[in-house]
């Protein structure tokens, strides 16, 4: 993790992640989360191994893999700098499970990046609009190609979350999304997810004006932290999120066993 974060607001910022991508389709076995939501997030479709338990690794692994090839989903297992026990990315890496998608969690100070977020323009003809679960998850579903499965997974996900999730869309001049984006509240700190910008409106500035609006009203309800996660090879969206006082706090990655 990341010196200049407190190591204390970045375990809460995980439980949070943790808690914001809650699917109803979860197991605890022996200190492992295991997640086998049929959705296209691998956060809620993977192993989130929290505690160390009592069972090695090769067991715990091998319950794990029988559950996967019973629903039909890949395994993945996620490993941040807290996952236990401790070791595990290297003992996953010896039984041969390759790594995939490098991952950073972004951290910012809402009253530090007050002013990027204000100064974050409008683009004219374009206005914010609160959407419900269903209408977001089929959108964003769409732009990404998911599957119809895929979309009523993540639909079903967001409608049964346990924490406040809202969700918008940007509007442009005739009335079709051209981006959006949620907000996950829990406590005093806030989560930005699915953001997303349709390809025919890319390099606009859309998605900074999105979030900007997105988080402008969260220090009112007490919100004093924001965070996201954003894949390390994504430099537009990470300019983005750095331009709006966005920072690396910590990184995180997934094991997965090799697709014959």
């Amino acid at each position: 993790m990341t010196p200049d974060f407190d190591t204390t607001l970045l375990s809460r910022i995980e439980d949070a992640g943790i808690n914001a991508s809650a699917p109803r389709e979860q197991l605890w076995i022996d200190g492992w989360l295991v997640r086998f939501s049929p959705g296209k997030a691998k956060r809620a479709r993977c192993i989130q191994a929290v505690a160390a338990g009592r069972m090695s690794v090769e067991a715990k692994l091998e319950r794990c893999l029988a559950l996967y090839a019973r629903v039909g989903l890949r395994p993945y297992v996620r490993l941040t700098p807290l996952s236990q026990p401790e070791g595990l990315d290297a003992t996953l890496a010896a039984l041969g499970m390759e790594r995939i998608d490098d991952t950073r969690v972004m951290v910012a100070t809402l009253e530090a990046g007050a002013a990027a977020i204000a100064d974050a323009r409008d683009v004219a003809g374009m206005r914010l609009e609160q959407c419900d679960s269903d209408s977001f998850a089929e959108w964003v579903g769409a732009q990404r190609g998911s599957s119809a499965a895929e979309r009523k997974a993540h639909a079903e996900r967001l409608r049964a979350s346990p924490v406040d999730y809202r969700a918008s869309l940007l509007i442009d001049s005739s009335g079709r999304p051209v981006a959006g984006g949620q907000v996950a509240i829990e406590a005093d700190l806030v989560g930005l997810y699915d953001v997303f910008t349709a390809e025919s409106a890319r390099g606009r500035g859309l998605a900074r004006t999105l979030c900007a609006q997105m988080l402008k009203s969260a220090p009112s309800e007490g919100v004093r932290t924001a965070y996201l996660q954003v894949e390390v090879g994504n430099t537009a969206a990470r300019r983005v999120y750095e331009g709006l006082g966005f920072a690396d706090a910590y990184a995180y990655h997934y094991r997965s066993p090799p697709v014959e």
